[in-house]
């Protein structure tokens, strides 16, 4: 008989996407599957379309607290041998969790990740799959996760054993959990592999993530996270040149997406990134960048590239300002006009 699958899905306020979610794993060609939903203390109608799948789904309500709460309560409660942590508001393809069994049950490995895509909603109700997203073979998974690279929940299958010897799902992230739990898994001794072929499904739809209504709160969940690797790389004695440097880039991704929003922790986490790899160059591909950092160094050309950044943003502001401005004059000398 083919090995137990257990399926977790978190649900908080999802009556919109629940059902497709749900569906996309009965709909599974794999025969051997538990789907555990966890209702998160739902307040609209999520909970009633839940308990209409009846004995096809094993449920749960509980009062809020949190997706990483009931992905952590999903997995206590599973009996699978693998298992599959998929978001209410995502889907994955028929063949999806089969063809990753026979993977693992052919390789030696403890997680296997996919290639995915985005599917975008816009406000006129309209919908659209993005191109298709190839995380590819990495060679050293660690390096590239503490780098910022990054794969979708939902294109990760995982052994009982990887999640066993994670560090569960950390409760105390409203962000970056995703990253956390995959770093934890790996860091505690999962071998990864990569699977061509695309299976899942992430949406994109308004400010659906974090990222995008509260960037402040965004980056500092992950310096969060990069903090409790650092720690954990230094505990082991593993927080080798390669991984410094890696964390380094992470730090300058973040201190870029701070630039706009605060420049102070722009300046912070620059300074963080020199701090763990002092010889640190930046991650631009522009050769004048690299002409001036190896002439100025990385510190004074990261300062004049911001400043011109910032400039550049402001002027573009103001110009867009004196568009709108002169519609607005344009306008109203027409209504003069008209009246």
């Amino acid at each position: 008989m083919s090995k137990l699958v257990s399926v977790i899905i978190p649900c908080f306020n999802a009556e919109r996407w629940i059902a497709e979610a749900i569906d996309s794993c009965l709909q599974q060609t794999y025969p051997n599957l538990e789907i555990l939903v966890i209702d998160d203390g739902s307040t609209d109608n999520s909970l009633e379309i839940i308990k209409s799948y009846g004995d096809k789904i094993t449920w749960l309500t509980q009062p809020r607290s949190g997706g990483n709460h009931a992905r952590n309560q999903g997995f206590a409660i599973s009996q699978g041998e693998y298992i599959q942590f998929l978001d209410a508001d995502d889907y994955i393809l028929p063949e999806k969790i089969a063809r990753q069994v026979d993977f693992l049950e052919h390789h030696q490995a403890d997680i296997v990740y996919c290639d995915w895509r985005y599917q975008h909603h816009l406000p006129d109700g309209s919908s659209y799959l993005d191109k298709i997203e190839y995380p590819g073979e990495q060679e050293d998974i660690l390096e590239s996760l503490l780098a910022n690279w990054w794969v979708a929940v939902a294109a990760l299958f995982y052994t009982r054993k990887a999640v066993e010897n994670s560090d569960g799902w950390d409760e105390t992230l409203p962000v970056a959990q995703d990253r956390d739990f995959f770093l934890s898994a790996v860091m505690n001794g999962a071998k990864v592999a990569y699977q061509p072929g695309c299976y899942a499904i992430y949406r994109r739809y308004g400010n659906c993530t974090v990222s995008t209504f509260s960037k402040p709160l965004w980056v500092e969940c992950h310096c969060r996270v990069l903090e409790k690797m650092k720690t954990k790389l230094l505990q082991v004695n593993q927080l080798t040149s390669n991984y410094r440097h890696a964390i380094a880039k992470c730090y300058f991704d973040l201190a870029r997406e701070s630039l706009f929003i605060n420049y102070s922790s722009y300046r912070n986490l620059i300074g963080q990134a020199v701090e763990i790899f002092p010889q640190f160059r930046g991650n631009s591909r522009r050769l004048i960048y690299r002409f001036l950092t190896g002439i100025l160094g990385f510190r004074l050309t990261e300062v004049l590239t911001s400043r011109y950044l910032l400039l550049k943003k402001a002027w573009r502001e103001k110009n867009l300002n004196s568009v709108q401005l002169g519609l607005q004059i344009r306008l109203l000398s027409l209504q003069n006009f008209k009246g």
